[in-house]
């Protein structure tokens, strides 16, 4: 009995009762989710994700910046002057290993944190699929970093995203006490 289903004077004649209630009880439930979440067959999406946002003022150039988070010599000399670093912390044994060329790989902190250039934009941007070691096998969060001329020095504008749930206060601080302070010292 559905061949007049789309024609709204017939649709009640052909439909059933149970099938209209149903209809009107899955409008509703849809219409209770709310702006914030969507359903589609089983899945989620969250819009209250974790994510972390720093801004850091450094006394040097863009380019100086850049250089110091992208070549392999340069960020094993910040990494040594970091919290990690100085705490004994058991990091791994790997060096440094930093690609200069998107898609290229990256190893640094002894081979704790690895991962792949996404887009090197020089002086610029830089963004990477980063992640620490022991996460999940395949899980990779986004680190972006934009470098923004301040005069003489650089603001950088840092976005870290899609890491697990629960491990941003953790991640937060390690950007500080492992890229920011000692990445100031070294650029001092």
């Amino acid at each position: 009995m559905m061949r007049d289903c789309f024609n709204p004077v017939t649709l009640c004649a052909t439909l059933s009762r149970r099938q209209i209630i149903s209809g009107l009880a899955a409008t509703a439930g849809i219409l209770t989710l709310g702006s914030n979440q969507v359903r589609a067959e089983g899945e989620e999406i969250s819009h209250s994700a974790e994510s972390i946002h720093q801004e850091v003022n450094f006394k040097a150039n863009r380019k100086r910046v850049y250089e110091a988070l992208t070549t392999t010599s340069q960020f094993d000399k910040v990494t040594h002057v970091g919290a990690a670093m100085q705490s004994g912390m058991s990091l791994g044994t790997s060096p440094t290993e930093i690609s200069t060329q998107v898609g290229g790989s990256f190893t640094i902190f002894m081979g704790h944190i690895v991962g792949r250039q996404i887009e090197l934009v020089p002086n610029e941007r830089i963004v990477q699929a980063w992640r620490v070691v022991d996460w999940e096998p395949g899980l990779f969060s986004i680190a972006r970093f934009v470098l923004v001329e301040q005069g003489s020095g650089t603001k950088l504008v840092f976005d870290h995203t899609g890491f697990p749930k629960g491990q941003a206060e953790h991640l937060a601080a390690g950007w500080k006490g492992n890229y920011w302070e000692p990445l100031a010292k070294f650029l001092s």
